[in-house]
């Protein structure tokens, strides 16, 4: 059994019954996009790190510039692929610009999950839920799902949750995204309690959680993805492998741009490892000594290194189709070209450098103590609070002093599933810290702890 293009890449919206019509102007690939750009979870990833948290170089990169080049590259990678299978399909409604366009925003929303200070802001909330005694006492509540959720706990699958439940919660399905465009995003379409763990790269982390499960059962159905026996996994949609390449390919060279910015790594270095991806045959070496200033000779090697990248990996696309289709692909695409070494070794360099640098660390290690610092005042004032009310009793004044700081839904106690619920409770606080900037993230913490209090002068 193999999955078939014309299901995967299904128009109709998420939630919505009925089928939707390409049209040929502006598709509903392309309003996906539109919809995601204009959200406000895309907006608040202008202040949440890349590499460099809070940085003081206006040129680094945010997650906001990183998944706009993310974007960009997943267009070309899609729209390139798109001619190969719009040719074998024979389906002139289907267009390459829209296997483009389905590419291009999903890897638009690929992080729009992250909480603040990026991966380490993930590690924070597993760590404080697995040593806090506030978490401790919360787990006792929660079912074995629920706990592996956030023992777990991963931006991929918050990002799925901010694209169907949080952005225009009003709506079944959240935004109501294409299905094509939600089943790309997933690049772990698993539980996070998986019974039949994916293999190869696909079964590395998780995509939903299990409150979200039915969402993307539904996604999976439409776009008739492979699903495994025990029903709570399935097979990545092959564009997903599009989308992941896309970021795999913008991280590790843009990074590595950033770095030289940041004077951590060496031009020498940066041209040398680029160049043994475009191929060095002396004319580009020479064509970078006609160019005077340093950081446009950089930005000149890293374009002319993405357009090799983009060749390879669409050519390594199209090559391993019948493997994505049946689901047995288990590897990144960035494995499977000739630039593979050298990007092994740009990543290598990253990891020892860039990734370790002081400042990032220190902000980093800053993050887990401002982590477990807000999620410790927020869930004890929480339950607190629910217990006073299933006691009939009035709350202490400090908590629900604290939940109204709080927006409405972290505090529903005409809510039947928030006052029984601890996991949902939970997500709730969750979903506000996670949706925080980096900025908002310190001004809040030092706020509630009495660092810093509204019109201190110091």
């Amino acid at each position: 059994m193999v999955m078939q293009w014309k299901k995967l890449l299904s128009a109709r919206r998420l939630g919505t019954a009925g089928a939707v019509t390409v049209q040929p102007g502006r598709s509903p690939f392309q309003q996906d996009f539109d919809r995601i750009i204009f959200s406000s979870s895309f907006r608040m990833l202008h202040d949440k790190a890349q590499v460099f948290p809070l940085s003081d170089e206006d040129n680094v990169r945010t997650r906001m510039t990183h998944s706009l080049e993310t974007a960009s590259i997943g267009r070309s990678l899609g729209a390139i692929a798109g001619v190969g299978i719009c040719e074998k399909l024979g389906e002139s409604r289907i267009r390459p610009n829209h296997i483009g366009e389905i590419v291009a925003a999903a890897s638009l929303a690929h992080d729009i999950g992250n909480p603040p200070f990026g991966h380490s802001g993930e590690e924070s909330i597993r760590y404080w839920f697995t040593h806090s005694p506030v978490a401790a006492e919360l787990r006792k509540h929660m079912n074995s799902d629920e706990i592996a959720d956030i023992d777990r706990y991963e931006g991929n699958a918050q990002g799925f949750r901010v694209l169907t439940r949080l952005e225009m919660p009003e709506n079944h399905g959240g935004m109501q995204l294409t299905c094509a465009t939600l089943g790309a995003v997933a690049k772990y379409p698993a539980t996070s309690s998986c019974k039949e763990r994916l293999r190869g790269v696909s079964g590395k982390k998780f995509n939903f959680f299990h409150s979200d499960k039915a969402l993307f059962e539904e996604v999976a159905n439409t776009c008739g993805l492979l699903g495994n026996s025990t029903g709570d996994g399935w097979c990545r949609h092959p564009l997903a492998f599009l989308v992941e390449a896309a970021d795999d390919v913008t991280y590790r060279i843009v990074d590595f741009e950033d770095g030289h910015l940041l004077n951590i790594i060496q031009y020498w270095e940066l041209e040398n490892l680029m160049l043994g991806i475009i191929g060095d045959n002396g004319e580009t070496r020479e064509r970078m000594k006609l160019i005077p200033n340093e950081r446009r000779r950089v930005e000149m090697l890293r374009a002319l290194t993405l357009g090799v990248l983009v060749k390879q990996l669409t050519k390594a696309f199209l090559e391993h189709e019948k493997e994505m289709l049946a689901g047995e692909l288990e590897c990144p695409l960035i494995e499977l070209i000739p630039a593979a070494r050298v990007l092994g070794e740009i990543y290598d360099i990253s990891a020892e450098k860039i990734y370790t640098y002081r400042r990032a660390t220190e902000i980093g290690v800053a993050g887990y103590e401002l982590t477990s610092g807000l999620l410790d005042i927020l869930v004890s004032a929480t339950e607190e609070y629910v217990d006073a009310l299933k006691r009939s009793e009035k709350p202490e004044p400090r908590s629900w002093r604290l939940l109204g700081l709080l927006p409405a839904n972290c505090c529903q106690k005409d809510n039947e599933s928030w006052m029984q619920s601890a996991y949902y409770r939970l997500q709730c606080i969750l979903d506000y810290f996670t949706g925080m900037t980096d900025t908002h993230a310190v001004s809040t913490f030092k706020k509630i702890k009495g660092i810093s209090l509204p019109g201190m002068l110091f």
